[in-house]
């Protein structure tokens, strides 16, 4: 009989899973998996878990937010596992699951998940030990996302977290950075910067220049420069909200990316605290994980 670990954050989303817990097994033994339960009792918990155990299984699915899939994640690529991964979000922001094409039903989600066909998904490495998902980003705008109450984001939409963001030209934090990639070198004062490989984070959806691919080996980067003028800053908030790069708002891809700074500058990793770094490395983890993703249409 095939066999599934399924590992999961009963404190997600409002306990969101543990009501939905017999019902989501039942799923699973439907299409034939032998389940083993595995909740979570505090952070690096999966990580451990997948490392310990996942090797004696035939297939991993993993609910919660997504600290609970980034820590999933961490431990098949540490312990060089190559099981399927699938995916229930339960968790109250649950980005990447919105690029998986995954319902957030969690019934339905079960569904996918189990008798869903993996592909090959790019992960990411940040300075060469801490693997994330879907974005590594720092500055500005790096806490708002999820610090934005959801009433704002219901009535405002992508207009609250800008808001949120900046109050003023005295509030930003500007940070004098080298940033390299691609044989390119460039300096200046930036605001925000994020390494992306994702169609939402946060609320926010990418630029529209560049379609996001999840197994094509690149990134999706946005820099934010530094502002001079409130009527710089309206230009950037523009750019923001109409997903159109222009002077002060950049937008490539690349494999990897490094900055540097004089200073050090907080990062976030999939929404989690990612440390204080004068320098930073980004790089593509291409196809390193066998996810599984809903169709078109959820």
């Amino acid at each position: 009989m095939k066999t599934l670990l399924f590992i999961y954050n009963p404190a997600a989303g409002k306990a969101k899973i543990t009501s939905a817990l017999g019902e989501v097994t039942a799923l699973f033994q439907k299409e034939d998996w032998l389940v083993t339960l595995y909740a979570t009792k505090a952070a690096g918990d999966a990580t451990k878990a997948v490392q310990e155990l996942g090797s004696s299984y035939d297939r991993i699915i993993c609910s919660g937010g997504d600290g609970t899939l980034s820590e999933v994640v961490t431990g098949l690529i540490h312990g060089g596992l190559k099981q399927p991964l699938g995916y229930l979000p339960a968790g109250s922001t649950n980005d990447f699951s919105k690029t998986l094409r995954l319902p957030a039903n969690l019934c339905k989600a079960a569904a996918i998940a189990a008798a869903g066909e993996p592909f090959a998904c790019d992960m990411g490495q940040f300075n060469d030990s801490h693997i994330f998902v879907y974005v590594a980003a720092f500055g500005l705008f790096t806490n708002v996302a999820y610090e934005t109450p959801q009433e704002i984001k219901q009535i405002l939409g992508h207009a609250a977290y800008v808001l949120k963001g900046i109050q003023s030209l005295t509030d930003i934090t500007s940070y004098s950075m080298t940033i390299q990639h691609d044989g390119i070198v460039e300096e200046g004062n930036f605001i925000y910067g994020m390494v992306s490989n994702s169609v939402s984070v946060g609320g926010f959806q990418g630029m529209k220049n560049h379609d996001v691919i999840l197994d094509d080996g690149k990134f999706e980067v946005l820099l934010v420069e530094t502002p001079t003028s409130l009527a710089q800053l309206n230009t950037i908030i523009a750019a923001l909200l109409a997903r159109t790069p222009n002077e002060k708002v950049r937008s490539f891809q690349t494999s990897s990316i490094s900055f540097h700074c004089n200073t050090p500058v907080a990062w976030t990793l999939d929404g989690e605290y990612g440390g204080n770094h004068e320098d930073s490395y980004v790089e593509i983890l291409p196809q390193a994980v066998q996810m599984i993703r809903g169709r078109d249409t959820v």
